[in-house]
């Protein structure tokens, strides 16, 4: 088991110089991110002149246009750049990044992730409720995620600098607090920008997380399943997911 770990991690001390870099945090979850949305932004492209890519969307009538795209787009690319990068370039100064040489097994990186998910689930949960309970908190900070009533993957990131960086501060926190190996604090963040893209992706397909454990419920923008989380310091999400033990 520990071979797989081992192997993969020996491949990626081979570009140790390239993870040290200051830019490699914001070119790691933007590149994740945007090769994630990728796929669904086809999917909509298509969507209405195919109708069995229609039959997946949750709200089957909305239109979702390339202006709208391009918009939460260039917000993506400028929360990055504006506020992402400076703080990876203070984090790198004072606080190098260390690599040992022995991978975790593929048990403690399982058990490792998961811990992560729950806790930034818990953290989210919080977050996400506090800013639609309380009126200033939702008007100021959040209500700008939910400015398109359509739902599509590039909405992830759309959010103001507040929710980018409280949300994403969670999730790049989170491995340092449960001491998780370097391996297992990417594939964390790499898991979590998948979540949270297909979470807000507008489709709902029948092999989706925890399809055969919980019925979904949607209210045509959000909709509770399994594990949806933030990326790498830019991480964010659109709903509480453990809501089997979180209830709103």
């Amino acid at each position: 088991m520990a071979g797989v770990t081992q192997g993969l991690w020996d491949l990626l001390l081979e570009y140790k110089g390239w993870l040290r870099s200051p830019f490699f945090p914001v070119f790691f979850s933007l590149t994740a991110y945007l090769a994630f949305c990728l796929p669904f932004v086809l999917l909509d492209a298509i969507a209405p002149r195919v109708a069995l890519v229609r039959r997946f969307r949750i709200q089957q009538r909305s239109h979702v246009s390339w202006a709208m795209m391009w918009n939460c787009l260039a917000q993506a690319l400028y929360n990055h750049v504006v506020f992402i990068f400076p703080l990876t370039v203070m984090h790198w100064y004072w606080r190098p990044v260390r690599f040992p040489g022995e991978a975790p097994g593929l048990l403690r990186a399982a058990g490792e992730m998961v811990a992560c998910l729950l806790l930034f689930d818990f953290q989210y949960f919080v977050w996400h409720l506090l800013h639609h309970k309380v009126p200033w908190l939702y008007r100021t900070f959040h209500k700008v995620h939910h400015k398109y009533t359509s739902t599509f993957a590039l909405t992830t990131e759309y959010s103001g600098a507040w929710e980018t960086l409280s949300l994403g501060f969670f999730a790049a926190v989170n491995p340092m607090l449960l001491g998780c190996h370097p391996l297992t604090e990417m594939l964390f963040f790499v898991l979590n920008i998948w979540l949270s893209v297909e979470d807000h992706s507008g489709y709902d397909f029948p092999w989706e997380q925890m399809e055969m454990l919980a019925k979904k419920k949607h209210n045509g923008k959000e909709r509770p399943r399994w594990p949806s989380a933030s990326c790498l310091l830019s991480g964010r999400r659109h709903r509480v997911v453990f809501r089997l033990w979180w209830n709103d």
